[in-house]
């Protein structure tokens, strides 16, 4: 197969799982107690600060999950003193249906926020996330090598699980700023925002999860914008609340965020976060273009500004 079959290959998987993810995302016993007010009699686990219902015979993994997720909210609860209160459901397969968001019910894998409180996640791999990985034997060798480290697997297999449950924290983020009545004045700033909780967190606390979180971006913006229609922000903000620019085309501009955000934090560490939510919070006026990204490079840092001020220069 010659470079540019691979590289058509390989630009058509990216394309399609970054539209679907982002359209509107060391076990020991723990006590567990069933409880009749919450659906599908699910089990809850015992001893956290949020609330993690899961499907019987996942008691481990939830517990893992939300250790990982108390630990987020630790940190950011130190970083910007405030927690949002969520419900996180882990379930499986017979469950999803009668909890996932409507548009969801049939999209068995897809890590949401529900309701700014409620976040849905799967229990256990699935065709979705499995379907995300290109076959590997038509891939270049170091773009192999790079899913290797981020989604092998001890048995040789892979798992798109190490990225899928990443996005929790991603859906996490949007719980912040909407329980804290954050104004985030513009669409493209309400992605940039959770993406660089995201980056932040797992940047500062948990570096070995850098490649799970960092490879499909990389590789989507890597491949360049000559075949998308849309790609200046203020195609975004318009067609935004319709997904008008189309999957493929809204999955390009997420992870060009991503990128974004992980720029920020390189260029900024961990203050620019605490600096840009105290902006958004002081800031509940309404803004221009212009005015924003005055107050974005006055008050937070000169990369977030850059993100409307440079947008068609950032790789």
């Amino acid at each position: 197969m010659t470079t540019h079959s691979r590289n058509g290959l390989l630009k058509n998987t990216i394309r399609i799982t970054w539209a679907l993810l982002f359209c509107h995302i060391a076990a020991f016993t723990q006590p567990t107690e069933k409880s009749n007010t919450y659906p599908l009699q699910l089990e809850k686990l015992k001893g956290f600060t949020q609330t993690y219902l899961f499907s019987d015979g996942f008691q481990a993994r939830a517990k893992s999950i939300a250790e990982f997720m108390e630990d987020a909210g630790n940190y950011f609860q130190e970083e910007v003193h405030f927690t949002p209160e969520i419900t996180l459901y882990i379930l499986a397969p017979q469950h999803w249906r009668a909890i996932a968001a409507k548009p969801l019910h049939d999209t068995y894998g897809f890590p949401h926020n529900i309701d700014m409180q409620r976040l849905a996640m799967a229990a256990e791999d699935n065709p979705f996330w499995q379907s995300f990985l290109p076959p590997l034997d038509k891939l270049p060798e170091p773009l192999v090598a790079q899913i290797d480290q981020a989604y092998g697997k001890p048995d040789g297999g892979h798992s798109m699980m190490p990225f899928f449950d990443l996005l929790a924290l991603h859906e996490m983020g949007h719980s912040y700023h909407g329980q804290a009545g954050l104004k985030m004045h513009r669409n493209w700033m309400g992605e940039l925002f959770v993406n660089i909780m995201l980056h932040t967190y797992i940047a500062e606390n948990r570096p070995d999860l850098l490649p799970a979180l960092e490879t499909f971006p990389n590789m989507v913006v890597g491949a360049g914008a000559a075949e998308y229609q849309y790609t200046s922000l203020e195609d975004f903000e318009r067609l935004y609340a319709s997904l008008g620019m189309g999957p493929k085309n809204y999955g390009w501009y997420q992870s060009k965020l991503h990128s974004a955000a992980k720029d920020i934090y390189n260029a900024g560490g961990k203050e620019v976060l605490k600096k840009l939510w105290k902006a958004l919070e002081k800031h509940q006026e309404e803004m221009t273009d212009e005015a924003f990204a005055d107050m974005l490079n006055n008050e937070v840092h000169s990369s977030v500004a850059n993100v409307y001020l440079k947008w068609s220069n950032l790789n």
